[in-house]
């Protein structure tokens, strides 16, 4: 679907992007939470790059969508994509089915991608979209 995006939203983003990349790192945290935290925070930086194109995924299926959204705005490889999508289902199995299905090592393996994809999103918007920052 076709949007436009102000800067206004994609700094609330970022906003959400910083909260979740800090708070997925505090120790009282179970796995799951750490991994679903920094999962939110990957999507919201996809959700950014998305959105500075002028677009917006559909409820439908809309996690996989916005994952997937990666390789047209960003031009990510498919094993960034695939892990990615990986950690999606991992997080609704630990969120949605079965406590303690995430490790600890999931948790910090998605923490360091979500770092990486919100990295890569701050790059690329400051190079084609810096009107956004």
């Amino acid at each position: 679907m076709e949007q436009q995006t102000t800067r206004s939203e994609v700094r609330d983003l970022f906003a959400v992007i910083e909260r979740d990349l800090a708070d997925c790192e505090l120790e009282a945290l179970s796995p799951d939470w750490k991994l679903s935290i920094a999962y939110n925070a990957a999507l919201q930086a996809a959700t950014a790059a998305l959105g500075a194109c002028g677009y917006r995924a559909s409820r439908e299926a809309h996690h996989y969508r916005v994952i997937q959204s990666l390789a047209h705005t960003l031009g990510s490889p498919a094993i960034l994509i695939n892990r990615l999508d990986l950690f999606r289902k991992k997080r609704n199995l630990g969120g949605y089915e079965r406590a303690g299905a995430v490790s600890e090592q999931d948790a910090k393996e998605m923490i360091a991608l979500a770092r990486e994809v919100e990295g890569e999103v701050r790059r690329w918007l400051s190079t084609h979209h810096p009107e956004l920052l």
